[in-house]
């Protein structure tokens, strides 16, 4: 899993069928408690919004998070960090 911070939301006017109804972010990532300049696009699960602090999980197993496992996805948010 990866830890960020939410910057922002990818707006996107037509998309994938799987894919109407969800919320992109965009995460600038977080590697030795320090922000970096790298930054993903992930799917929000969880209602994350910008400046939290979230976990992304990446790969295969990140569309097991979502309702449409066919979905074309490779980056999930799967917690909120407190």
């Amino acid at each position: 899993m990866l830890k960020g911070i939410v910057v922002g939301h990818i707006v996107s006017t037509r998309k994938q069928e799987t894919l109407v109804g969800s919320k992109f972010l965009e995460v600038n990532l977080i590697e030795n408690g320090k922000e970096t300049d790298k930054y993903i696009i992930a799917v929000d699960s969880v209602g994350a919004g910008i400046g939290e602090t979230v976990l992304v999980t990446t790969g295969s197993p990140a569309r097991l998070a979502l309702r449409e496992q066919n979905a074309p996805v490779d980056a999930v948010v799967v917690g909120i960090v407190d």
